[in-house]
């Protein structure tokens, strides 16, 4: 059965920050983003994280994603340390990794910490053993499929893309957020949960690594990480719930947004789930 995902389910998962609170203890996101191809997704990724509420963020990247990301958010620490999270993989390519690259993502996945991994990260996840979210899109769900053997799927057919997402997740031991117009977050013990909150004018480039950026902040944040996938469902919420936002003070029928402008619509999509009742 398919859950559908709510404001109240949302505001469920959210955690206000308290007086007793630090920046170590409301969650520290360690990204390793971006690439001098594509440094963009750095910049986007990092903004979301700030946007929908942790209390630091640590980029560690090629230089020239670092240098943008620091324009845009000097409060952004480029130093290595603790995190509780780690979000890979967004604005990077598999094909042209190094091998000291190749070897500290191994790293990552491998360790107790929970990570978000997104596109060009995506081909490591089948030897991961810790606590991971992966994020593909159709093109990259088939490919991650096909290298745990697993068969290919109609994307069209919203009940068979819930049960291959589904597969893929109990395969993988990881939780697998299939993107699209519904967004399908499955857990790998089989629950499987349906987000529709967004707006057509979502597709567009970049949006996916604001989601990545959104998903790593709610998992540092959380006080347990226990439920990956309620963490990443809600952040697929706020992340549609924003671009709805953003359309929205363009008119009564919507218009063109950006991927930045979802990420600048974040925390009113997080205030406004706050206040669900």
């Amino acid at each position: 059965m398919v859950h559908p995902w709510t404001v109240q389910d949302t505001a469920v998962v959210l955690r206000r920050p308290t007086v007793d609170d630090d920046k170590y203890s409301r969650g520290v996101l360690g990204v390793r983003t971006g690439s001098d191809a594509y440094p963009g997704a750095a910049v986007l990724g990092v903004e979301a994280a700030w946007r929908t509420g942790l209390g630091m963020v640590r980029y560690l990247g090629p230089a020239v994603p670092t240098s943008l990301v620091l324009q845009r958010r000097p409060e952004t620490v480029t130093a290595d340390g603790r995190v509780q999270a780690w979000l890979i993989g967004s604005g990077t390519d598999a094909a042209v990794r190094s091998d000291a690259e190749t070897e500290a993502l191994r790293g990552i996945l491998s360790s107790s910490l929970p990570v978000i991994a997104d596109a060009g990260a995506l081909d490591l996840v089948p030897g991961a053993t810790g606590p991971l979210i992966v994020t593909p899109h159709a093109r990259e769900h088939a490919r991650l499929r096909a290298a745990l053997r697993l068969s290919e799927v109609a994307p069209a057919d919203e009940g068979a893309r819930a049960a291959a997402a589904a597969e893929t997740a109990g395969a993988l031991g990881a939780t697998v957020v299939l993107k699209g117009a519904v967004t399908i977050v499955a857990a790998p013990g089989g629950s499987v949960t349906a987000v529709s909150a967004g707006t057509p004018w979502l597709s567009t480039a970049g949006t996916g690594d604001v989601l990545a950026g959104a998903i790593g902040a709610l998992v540092a944040g959380a006080r347990s990480a226990d439920d990956l996938s309620a963490l990443a469902a809600a952040a697929v919420w706020l992340h549609g719930r924003a671009a709805t936002l953003a359309a929205d003070d363009l008119g009564p029928l919507g218009g063109p947004v950006t991927a930045m402008d979802v990420a600048a619509a974040l925390p009113r999509a997080v205030a406004e789930a706050l206040s669900a009742p």
